[in-house]
């Protein structure tokens, strides 16, 4: 039955909906004794996963009882935060109506990364991921809200053709909608009542974490596009995102302080991990990548908190961390870990970033305005990547000029390789295969 499962998941080509993409059906072949729900919701402004706890709560449940099947937990948790007093109800309601036994509900207390997994795990489960690791190696599953409802989905043979998404910042109106996969980004914009700007940038994903598009005109939405913000091009979250890496390089050389305030509110340091920003600030001004305190790089998640809160200079924590990491991974090295017992900080609760003074530092307080559901868009043209997800893209399985129809395969997973199924998002014709995009014409 377990097998059977999985089986579903990955002919669906269900990947994680909150993070960077990984196929579900490799998280679910796994063996723990518990699955968190993330329902964290942790990047400001993003709205879709309470928008689905609250209306789409059944279907939740149904995918999170599977991937218990799968993986053996027994025991479930759906953990959201207090805030989202609607969507809380209705998971409370619908756990306490629950026949098959052993989901639970978590209540989050408001503060950002909530929703970083090994965070989340400390938080409900009182357990620390290693080093480097995953919450698998502390017996446990974490899988988001949309991830889960898709593997409900896949149970009854539909796979992953459209995606749940928030659109906010300056549009005519802020909202939560539902886009096939391969959706114009510069459509959902006018969808959303178009840009309210002559000149602006678009962040996919949050603005701690999302990445501003390079080229609106060429963008899609992706499995993995939970939000799309719209501001201004001057914008801070837009412009440290932007910054010239020779920039970043020239700033921490000349601006840090050594003050240490990215270690003190760093989230993997507060777990009791051996990661220093501050340290690796230094290591980023001598470029002296051979030392220990340069592979300390490799742990850190890029949450953003250091660069957007933590810094008074405004500099790049983030930023010099990830340059550090590629250069590292580039070069095939890996985390050693001393195998030293993890204790967390005494102080950990106490620096928890509460969002809304987030909000206030990011100057994206007058976009909080908490969109409602605003329905189905259905585009004209969808083109669909044939890689949108961690692994090898999928290798394409149609010619142009082809019929489709919404859930047909078009694109399946390369043998012996670790990667995602994709599936045509509307009915239509095959327009052209070019770029790794697959063009369907409605």
């Amino acid at each position: 039955m377990e097998n059977q499962i999985v089986d579903k998941i990955r002919e669906a080509g269900v990947v994680g909906a909150g993070g960077a993409g990984l196929p579900t059906h490799v998280k679910a072949d796994a063996k723990v004794d518990t699955v968190l729900v993330n329902g964290a919701s942790c990047e400001p402004l993003l709205m879709s996963d309470p928008y689905l706890m609250e209306s789409e709560v059944e279907t939740l449940l149904r995918g999170l009882h599977a991937v218990m099947d799968c993986t053996g937990a027994k025991r479930g948790v759906v953990c959201l935060k207090g805030k989202h007093a609607h969507a809380l109800e209705s998971v409370r309601a619908a756990a306490a109506r629950d026949a098959s036994g052993g989901i639970e509900v978590f209540e989050l207390a408001d503060f950002y990364p909530a929703g970083d997994e090994q965070v989340l795990v400390r938080e409900v489960l009182g357990r620390t991921v290693p080093e480097r690791g995953l919450p698998l190696h502390v017996g446990a599953v974490v899988s988001n809200v949309e991830t889960l409802c898709n593997v409900a989905r896949a149970l009854d043979g539909q796979p992953v053709t459209h995606r749940y998404l928030t659109v906010a910042g300056e549009v005519g109106r802020s909202m939560v909608l539902k886009a096939p996969v391969g959706t114009p980004v510069e459509d959902i914009i006018a969808f959303a009542g178009g840009a309210t700007i002559p000149e602006y940038r678009v962040v996919d994903g949050g603005p701690m974490m999302g990445r501003v598009l390079p080229d609106v005109s060429r963008a899609v939405v992706t499995k993995t596009t939970s939000g799309l913000l719209v501001l201004p091009p001057d914008h801070n979250v837009v412009v440290r995102k932007v910054m010239d890496p020779a920039r970043v390089r020239q700033i921490t050389n000349s601006v840090c302080c050594q003050c240490s305030r990215c270690t003190d509110l760093c989230p993997r340091n507060l777990l009791g991990h051996s990661l220093h920003p501050h340290k690796l600030m230094r290591v980023f001004a001598s470029q002296d990548l051979e030392s220990e305190i340069a592979r300390e790089a490799l742990l850190c998640s890029e949450c953003g908190l250091c660069e957007k809160f933590a810094c008074p200079m405004l500099v790049s924590p983030r930023e010099v961390n990830a340059q550090i990491k590629k250069n590292l991974m580039q070069g095939g090295v890996k985390w050693e870990s001393s195998g030293r017992p993890l204790e967390a900080n005494p102080f950990r609760e106490e620096r928890r970033v509460p969002t809304a003074r987030l909000l206030r530092r990011l100057d994206l307080a007058e976009y909080d305005t908490h969109p409602g559901y605003a329905g189905e868009y259905t585009p004209k043209r969808v083109s669909i990547p044939l890689r949108q997800h961690i692994g090898a893209p999928a290798v394409c399985t149609v010619a142009a000029g082809a019929r489709v129809k919404c859930g047909d395969l078009i694109g399946e997973i390369p043998e012996k390789a670790m990667g995602a199924r994709v599936h045509a998002s509307i009915d239509g014709v095959v327009e052209s295969v070019a770029d790794g995009m697959i063009t369907i014409k409605a």
